[in-house]
């Protein structure tokens, strides 16, 4: 006997679009303000022959590439649904947010190779010019990052772009600082010293948005779902005997799933019917765990056994 309910929106893709959508707007205004002061930036560093610019501005470019992806999977991702793609395209933002951590890892690793060569090689930087071209970079990071504050917490999508404007600003900073050193001081170490605090700073955002985005691809549980929790809350309805086959996992960014074969005594089906036992199930995930697609199957008990007998 099967049975399946869910709760918020219709089976497939959410009719609202995907949690990013909803920062489209945003997302392209970032994206202009990226390629200005990347260009702002790659003029300025050549000016002052500042190292710590030019990787600014190198990590800006790449901030544009993620931004411009992430802006053509949420096209993508709110395409309508299928009978091949039953979801449609919403995975579509997940790995646009792997691709942006690859690049971030990328552009880390660059900016880390010529901080040495810098070291090695010291550069005349002309720390004047470095402060305001600097600055110009950190007012608009610090504008694209209030842009997409809120939905960094709704949407991995938006926080890997978010992600890489905020390592944008602290590098823009680091670059201010390192050419208030070199012009108070003359000591001209400074500006590979900030490239490396640039490069040290996009590293473990990095990874950790890379550990989140494999868990999704990787069919993990939703972080905030502990699936014990959901068991002992299944298991503590009225008649419910046992649950097997429980699985969690995140479609994408706002759009978890979860699925479970639930054995109900034969008694409790009898007396109030298949629908108000989904119900009762329906409420307990919805009170409890922020799960947007449930899926039931009802199986009188004894059930289980048949299924292990099919299956051999």
């Amino acid at each position: 006997m099967g049975a399946g309910h869910h709760h918020g929106h219709a089976h497939g893709a959410p009719a609202t679009g995907t949690a990013s959508g909803a920062y489209r707007g945003r997302l392209r205004v970032a994206l202009v303000i990226t390629l200005t002061v990347m260009a702002v930036e790659i003029a300025g560093g050549i000016a002052a022959d500042s190292l710590a610019l030019i990787a600014d501005a190198a990590h800006m470019a790449t901030d544009a590439l993620g931004l411009g992806m992430a802006l053509l999977a949420i096209h993508f991702a709110n395409r309508p649904a299928t009978a091949n793609r039953t979801f449609g395209l919403a995975r579509a933002e997940i790995l646009a947010a792997l691709a942006n951590c690859v690049l971030l890892l990328g552009v880390g690793g660059y900016v880390l190779f010529e901080a040495i060569e810098r070291f090695i090689t010291p550069a005349d930087t002309h720390g004047g010019l470095t402060i305001v071209f600097g600055l110009v970079g950190l007012v608009a990071n610090s504008l694209s990052l209030a842009l997409l504050m809120r939905g960094q917490k709704e949407s991995l999508n938006v926080r890997g772009a978010f992600l890489e404007v905020m390592a944008d600003a602290l590098g823009s900073l680091a670059v201010i600082v390192s050419a208030v050193v070199v012009l108070t001081t003359g000591w001209q170490a400074a500006d590979p010293v900030a490239s490396l605090v640039i490069a040290l700073m996009i590293v473990p955002r990095t990874v950790k948005l890379l550990r989140e985005t494999l868990n999704v691809l990787l069919e993990a549980a939703p972080k905030n779902v502990d699936m014990a929790e959901v068991r002992a809350h299944i298991l503590a309805l009225p008649g419910v005997e046992d649950v097997h086959d429980l699985h969690a996992w995140t479609i994408t960014s706002g759009l978890p799933v979860l699925s479970a074969h639930v054995v109900v005594s034969s008694d409790v089906l009898n007396s109030i019917g298949n629908e108000k036992v989904l119900h009762e199930l329906q409420a307990c995930l919805g009170d409890h765990f922020d799960v947007e697609h449930c899926t039931f199957q009802l199986e009188p008990g004894g059930h289980a056994e048949h299924e292990a007998r099919l299956c051999h």
